[in-house]
């Protein structure tokens, strides 16, 4: 019964977040300067031609009308459908932009399905990175706090939070890719290519692990039943991976459910950088070509993976730590 009453809670909440997200950003994209149908049209059409366009596709209506009718979409799984990307991966507009090329262009879910993939990769293998790199870090640090190995542990998080990640990306590319030749970089090409943008993200996420986690450990090993468990004859190896990190899983465990969800959402950078073919880059093209539709798409779809991850880490720390109660 627990679990019922805590997804059907948790689910209404993230159902209101993210009609919250679609009303704000439906909003948004309506009301900042810029006109996506000039875009679609072409800098030449004439002025009758745009305001043609425009009334077909219901985008002089007022705004909550606008808005109903795509959230009645919305619920029916309908996404709407691109702008400006076609089906058959060509390019529309000009004057033959109108309401009777509606069925060649793309659709919103499918674009989104066919990245969404390459991003939900890219981000796992960056948290495997990060972990990697992280968690021999934080125990060691939390082992030893404010000694050197405390210490070290700071300098390299304050490091590597210090990195553009911009920065980082291009200067990897050169050395790894075009230098030494070790790994690809730019486009998508097989999983290799995957390897150096989750690498540049990882070191981007780390830093916050490594701290948490060595915040969290040290605090545990203080505690008097670290001090009984010693008493009764366990080993520091055992001290540690029994208790200390298990009493440490639940803040690491949170955190790790945010950074993910960012790392879903907030990729565009790396994308871009690396030229890679995910929900990133397809975010920022939707940005540039003011796709609205897309663009829409992409925070609905984004928001609800926030929502559902951080209700799944919820329940697995309720798991791990009956006490909590959310």
């Amino acid at each position: 019964m627990f679990v019922v009453r805590f997804l059907a809670r948790r689910l209404f909440q993230g159902v209101i977040i993210v009609f919250l997200v679609s009303a704000l950003i439906f909003t948004l994209l309506r009301v900042v300067p810029g006109d996506p149908v000039r875009l679609m049209a072409g800098g030449m059409a004439p002025e009758a031609l745009i305001e043609q366009i425009a009334t077909d596709m219901g985008l002089r209506d007022p705004i909550y009308v606008q808005f109903a009718r795509y959230m009645s979409g919305v619920a029916q799984g309908d996404l709407g459908q691109s702008f400006v990307r076609p089906a058959s991966g060509a390019a529309l507009g000009g004057a033959s932009f109108d309401d009777t090329t509606r069925s060649e262009r793309a659709e919103v879910l499918t674009l989104i399905a066919e990245t969404a993939p390459m991003t939900i990769q890219l981000a796992l293998l960056a948290m495997i990175f990060a972990l990697i790199i992280a968690i021999p870090i934080g125990i060691w640090a939390g082992l030893n706090p404010g000694r050197w190995p405390d210490r070290i542990a700071l300098y390299l998080s304050s490091i590597f939070v210090s990195l553009p990640n911009f920065w980082l990306g291009i200067v990897l590319v050169l050395l790894l890719s075009v230098k030494l030749q070790l790994v690809p970089a730019i486009g998508y090409d097989g999983f290799a290519y995957t390897i150096l943008p989750a690498f540049v993200l990882a070191i981007e996420i780390a830093p916050f692990i490594i701290r948490a986690l060595s915040v969290s450990v040290a605090s545990v090993m203080s505690q008097n039943f670290i001090a009984i468990a010693a008493v009764r004859g366990l080993t520091q190896t055992q001290i540690v991976f029994r208790h200390a990190l298990k009493n440490s899983a639940v803040p690491l465990l949170n955190l790790l459910g945010v950074q993910f969800s960012m790392l879903l959402g907030g990729v565009l950078v790396i994308e871009f950088i690396f030229d890679y073919p995910g929900l990133g880059l397809l975010t920022i093209n939707a940005v540039l070509q003011r796709d609205f539709p897309l663009i829409q798409g992409i925070a609905i779809v984004t928001a609800a993976a926030f929502v559902l991850i951080n209700i799944f880490v919820d329940l697995i720390a309720t798991v791990i730590d009956p006490r909590l109660d959310y």
